[in-house]
């Protein structure tokens, strides 16, 4: 009995071991047919789907006036930029295609040069802008490539013809089989109908030999196709373009005053002044008690010639144009009363001295106030000093003079 379960025992084993062989073979071979499967799947699907495009960028242009280096537009190819003579870079030279299509840096532009923005040009000049150059039309009296030397000969000539921005190529059109050309405004035709050139007009010339309107205040710089004013040094061009104003290097701070000196504006520049009290003579002396005010110290009562000096000593400093029309109001002076003590009732003005006597003359304006006119006129440049005295009376008794000293700043122009 014991050997028969044994034997069946064993056979169920092999029995086993078959079936567990036989799932094994079929597991293996599902195995194989899903790969199968899903390889054949794949290679379908890959077929069907087409390679994705490389990235590209959008097609740059060159710049105006400008060059453009590389024609492919990919990922990550760079394209070059560069100017012409005459012109500067402004943005990105080299600009790289990223992967999101779109480039790098920012967009060329060729700006041209420009020689003049510099103002190289000085004391007036007017500068001309040239390829990779400028050129300065300098005023009269200046000379130099940046009008940086005085001039010691005469007036040159403003056109300069051989310069090539005085002449331009006329504009020619064909109308009914005639060829028409014509000029830029501020050019005239110089020459032959066939090999006529655009000159410039000397609108200066012009103007100065027709006598039409002065174009300018001061002085005419012709440029090509126009015109422009200009001023001489210390005074600034005004907003009618033809003007000039003079520049206060005093209010400026534009001056090199020392201490203990005032500055003084003046018709195109300015001067420094120390106003001095006269020197003690005799029983007569002066103290200073303002920068422009001296006070004479009292006097012994038995000394006449004190009592007859002048009271007060002030100080004035006028600018004037040249060749003022007259007559011409300059200065007044008034007498000044203090509180509770009379005044005087009767008042005296003069010239003091000899000196221009003949260009000015002083008169009464009212009871308490005398001016002094201008009533020759003055051309400048120079210096005139004169002097004004005011003496008061009361009861036709001289009580006291004052003096102001008046120093005239004439300028070189009339403006």
């Amino acid at each position: 009995q014991s050997c028969l379960n044994r034997q069946q025992l064993l056979a169920a084993i092999r029995q086993m071991q078959q079936l567990l062989k036989g799932q094994e073979t079929r597991f293996s071979e599902g195995l194989r047919a899903v790969r199968s499967r899903l390889s054949t799947i794949h290679a379908s699907l890959a077929k069907a789907a087409p390679e994705p495009p490389a990235a590209s960028c959008p097609a740059l242009q060159a710049p105006a006036d400008g060059r453009k280096f590389g024609t492919k537009y990919l990922v990550d190819h760079e394209v070059h930029f560069a100017c012409d003579p005459g012109f500067q870079l402004l943005g990105s030279s080299t600009r790289v295609c990223q992967a999101n299509g779109s480039w790098t840096g920012q967009d060329p532009h060729c700006a041209e040069i420009s020689e003049c923005s510099s103002s190289p040009c000085q004391n007036g000049g007017t500068c001309l802008e040239g390829l990779n150059h400028f050129k300065c039309l300098c005023l009269p009296q200046w000379t130099g490539t940046t009008c940086q030397y005085q001039a010691q000969t005469a007036l040159p000539t403003w056109s300069v013809t051989d310069d090539p921005a005085f002449s331009r190529q006329p504009r020619c059109a064909q109308i009914a089989q005639t060829q028409q050309c014509s000029c830029d405004p501020g050019f005239h035709m110089s020459g032959t109908a066939s090999n006529g050139i655009c000159q410039d007009l000397n609108e200066c010339e012009v103007y100065q030999q027709e006598g039409g309107p002065r174009l300018c205040a001061y002085a005419c710089v012709n440029i090509p196709g126009s015109f422009r004013c200009s001023c001489p040094a210390g005074y600034v061009l005004l907003g009618d373009g033809k003007s000039c104003e003079d520049i206060d290097e005093c209010s400026l701070s534009q001056d090199n005053c020392t201490s203990g000196s005032t500055c003084i504006n003046t018709g195109g520049g300015f001067q420094c002044v120390t106003p001095q009290c006269p020197p003690a003579a005799g029983n007569v002396s002066y103290v200073k008690t303002s920068p422009f005010q001296c006070e004479r110290n009292p006097c012994p009562m038995e000394s006449r010639s004190c009592h007859q000096a002048p009271k007060t000593i002030s100080f004035h400093y006028l600018p004037l144009p040249s060749k003022l029309q007259t007559p011409a109001p300059l200065f007044r002076m008034a007498t000044a009363v203090a509180p509770g003590r009379p005044g005087p009732d009767s008042l005296r003005f003069g010239i003091a001295g000899r000196n221009n006597r003949g260009h000015f003359v002083v008169q009464r304006s009212d009871r308490h106030t005398g001016e002094l006119l201008l009533v020759q006129s003055l051309q400048g440049p120079r210096t005139i000093h004169v002097d004004v005295d005011m003496a008061e009376y009361l009861d036709r008794v001289f009580q006291a003079k004052h003096l102001s000293k008046i120093t005239l700043f004439v300028s070189a122009y009339e403006f």
